[in-house]
């Protein structure tokens, strides 16, 4: 299986690039992994509605470019399914069983995706009902992958 993540916005801090080059390196062995970043848009202090949802279209518009039309696609969203570990596992294992062999993991900017990258979607995840900053959201779904292979193979996981 090839896993994509269609992320919004440059990785800034070192030590999230380290955490990101870890489980790529870990996840090497269960699947072919491709990490790609879209430009963000700057998003003026005080944006109007109007202006956040162009900003978001924009985005969506850079974040779609990179989806190919057989592709399943999962959105990062508040407002997505919160499975535990265990049901991402067998989501995956049911991914691969049913053939879709390139998943695209898709985490927004700032503001959240657009509607049209939403409909998009195959379907949305949410990890939490709190914010986390894109860029540690793209460590904390390489490790939960991991997990989810590590769960599959029936490889120890830590609890």
């Amino acid at each position: 299986m090839k896993i994509r993540v269609v992320a919004v916005g440059k990785v800034k801090e070192r030590f999230y690039e380290d955490a990101i080059a870890e489980y790529g390196k870990r996840l090497s062995r269960y699947c072919k992994l491709e990490l790609v970043q879209v430009a963000d848009e700057k998003t003026p202090d005080g944006a109007s509605p109007v202006q956040e949802k162009q900003i978001k279209e924009k985005e969506g518009e850079r974040i779609l470019s990179r989806i190919r039309e057989g592709d399943y696609v999962i959105a990062l969203a508040i407002e997505g399914k919160m499975p535990d570990s265990l049901e991402l596992a067998a989501k995956l294992e049911t991914l691969g069983i049913q053939g879709k062999s390139q998943v695209v993991f898709v985490i927004g900017g700032s503001l959240g995706l657009s509607e049209v990258v939403m409909k998009r979607a195959d379907e949305s995840l949410s990890f939490s009902k709190m914010t986390f900053p894109h860029q540690l959201m793209r460590v904390i779904l390489l490790e939960q992958i991991y997990r989810g292979y590590r769960i599959m193979t029936g490889e120890p996981y830590h609890k």
